[in-house]
């Protein structure tokens, strides 16, 4: 299974990345909105595991993508903040199927990665 994984703090990414890996999945990390496009144009990717607030670039802006060129990729939202807690985020990015916020352990993170990865 392929993952991509957009997080702007890269040790917090580094963290997740290294769990997923360890559990068998290919994973590349990104820190911002270019380097996930980037990734975009050479690769696909069964989940893509998206920071709602990125330091450079827009989350949307990948989603949007996402949403265009892989209609059958999952998005995973995380986030630090309390925004859009109320579900709304389901209503503005058509590929999300899950919203957690950053500090979730990353044992649960790479099993709702690997739920939604295995559902394509």
């Amino acid at each position: 299974m392929k993952v991509l994984i957009v997080e702007s703090e890269p040790a917090l990414g580094c963290l997740w990345q290294r769990h997923m890996q360890r559990q068998g999945l290919e994973v590349q990390l990104e820190t911002e909105q270019t380097g996930a496009i980037a990734a975009l144009e050479i690769h696909s990717f069964d989940v893509i595991v998206l920071d709602l607030i990125l330091k450079t670039g827009s989350a949307f802006a990948i989603a949007d993508l996402v949403s265009y060129r892989y209609p059958d990729t999952q998005v995973i939202f995380v986030t630090n903040t309390s925004f859009f807690s109320d579900g709304s985020i389901f209503a503005l990015s058509a590929n999300a199927c899950a919203y957690l916020q950053s500090d979730t352990p990353p044992e649960d993170l790479t099993a709702l990665v690997e739920h939604y990865g295995n559902s394509v």
